[in-house]
């Protein structure tokens, strides 16, 4: 690795640390979309490590109480020093990352550009152990890699970067955890904010392969998130596996993994009065087809944002398939996702809320990221009653807490929409809609047993039966209700 660099590192110039001749145009648009991702700096401690020659060095010593800059290489971290030297709260380190060793708790960001995909795998679990040791709980972590192939044209006679799928990553993170000191039982993981395409290499270069990921420190205890370190780990390897998808899509339909397919999706999005060049928020995209149903039947530009890793991993790869630009994902939390001000014109969600608790919080945060005149359509699983879980069945609390649920009522979900600021508020209950849709799918799924033993396995089939069955057994009971929701932004 210290020959490749040496190799593009002798002059120390940004098209030599881009390994691309246009570095000087990308840097111009880059940098400020880069920097937009990052939790406001001001007061923090930050330890950026690959600095390089400074690229980001300078305007993060511009805002933070104090940045580390490391690298590896000592012509770039010289020229760094030369570059921001003046910023009396950076320090320069020549150091190799994975022997570096720091104060644990000494930091609030670590940053890192171009570093991950020069690693061992077993290199960048380790670091990022060691990341979550430097930074102070609550702490953010903030890296960009190129995944799947090289982004520059600079012609290199040996290249030994690993271009990984951002799927190899979303494990590492998922996987990472160190020991509390105060509490045997108690751990802190990466929770997952958000993790998207550099959309400058779209633009410019047409190319989605720059990936950035935006994570904190949290704290878990062990019976967190039903046993695992995160929320998303628990989506990821339960309820929204790489098998289930691939059994909930093919009976729903391409691309759709949310009750009634295409056909619910066409009706529901209707409902938004979508225009042409319109820029639409889907929240919970799942696997895409929504996203790509909107954009080809409306001609507007969507972002859909989504939690499990799986989920994006899959989308994307239909993404790349269809090649539209209108239509761009990211993974990520939403109740910690920070999107500008006035920046969609429609918000669409399915099934997705009733994973969320603090929905209050969230329709609060919709409200505020739609311009006025924007529609928001919700469709979600809801309960009977008003008053919680004190009015809910013994066997209904069980399904609910099976699947880490948050059930608010139709009713429920009308106040909270008002109180948020929505006006023109309507929800509807369409449980009997919602239990047609079940019977049908159920009637489709025993009918082609033979096909979907063939395609998965007999004990897959029969899971997916059980599981169709029992939501028709809480649907019918009356406890389980279906809300479609809308609202409007006057």
């Amino acid at each position: 690795m210290e020959n490749f660099w040496k190799e593009h590192s002798a002059n120390a110039t940004e098209e030599e640390m881009m390994l691309d001749s246009n570095a000087e145009q990308l840097g111009k648009e880059e940098i400020p979309e880069i920097l937009s991702l990052l939790p406001n700096a001001a007061r923090l401690d930050v330890l950026e490590l690959g600095a390089g020659i400074g690229r980001f060095t300078g305007h993060l010593a511009a805002q933070a109480k104090s940045v580390t800059a490391v690298d590896f290489m000592e012509a770039f971290i010289e020229k760094n020093r030369q570059i921001n030297g003046h910023h009396s709260n950076a320090i320069f380190r020549q150091a190799d990352v994975t022997k570096l060793q720091l104060l644990p708790g000494s930091y609030d960001l670590v940053f890192s550009n171009w570093l991950l995909m020069y690693l061992e795998e077993h290199e960048v679990q380790e670091l990022f152990c060691k990341v979550l040791k430097w930074l102070r709980p609550g702490g953010y972590f903030f890296f960009r890699e190129s995944c799947f192939h090289p982004s520059g044209d600079a012609k290199r006679q040996y290249n030994p970067t690993r271009y990984r799928d951002p799927g190899a990553y979303n494990a590492i993170l998922q996987s990472s955890s160190v020991p509390a000191d105060d509490d045997p039982h108690t751990t802190y993981a990466f929770e997952m904010i958000m993790s998207k395409s550099v959309q400058t290499y779209i633009k410019l270069k047409n190319n989605g392969n720059q990936i950035c990921w935006l994570v904190h420190k949290e704290r878990r205890r062990e019976m967190d998130n039903h046993g695992f370190n995160t929320n998303q780990e628990f989506l990821d390897k339960s309820v929204y596996s790489l098998e289930n998808i691939h059994s909930y899509e093919w009976i729903f339909g391409e691309g759709f993994i949310s009750s009634g397919g295409i056909t619910t999706a066409m009706e529901f999005t209707t409902m938004l009065n979508l225009r042409p060049g319109e820029h639409v928020l889907d929240v919970g995209s799942g696997i895409g087809g929504s996203a790509f149903h909107m954009a080809q039947e409306f001609d507007v530009n969507v972002t859909g944002i989504d939690l499990s890793a799986n989920m994006v991993s899959v989308a994307l790869e239909k993404a790349y398939k269809v090649d539209d630009k209108r239509v761009q994902f990211e993974m990520g939390d939403v109740t910690k996702r920070q999107f500008p001000l006035q920046s969609f014109d429609a918000i669409y969600s399915r099934e997705t809320l009733l994973h969320i608790k603090d929905k209050v919080a969230l329709l609060s945060s919709f409200f505020k990221w739609l311009k006025p005149g924007g529609r928001l359509v919700i469709t979600d699983y809801c309960c009977r009653h008003d008053n919680g879980s004190n009015g809910w069945s013994n066997q209904f609390k069980k399904f609910v807490q099976k699947y880490g649920y948050h059930l608010l009522s139709v009713d429920q979900y009308a106040k909270i929409l008002k109180q948020v600021g929505f006006g023109q508020v309507q929800v509807d209950d369409r449980t009997s809609q919602f239990l047609q849709i079940l019977n049908k799918e159920l009637q489709q799924l025993e009918n082609a047993q033979r096909e979907a033993t063939e395609e998965f396995s007999a004990k897959d089939y029969r899971l997916l039966e059980n599981t169709w069955k029992n939501k028709l057994l809480q649907f019918a009971s009356g406890e389980h209700k279906y809300g479609v929701m809308y609202a409007k932004k006057d």
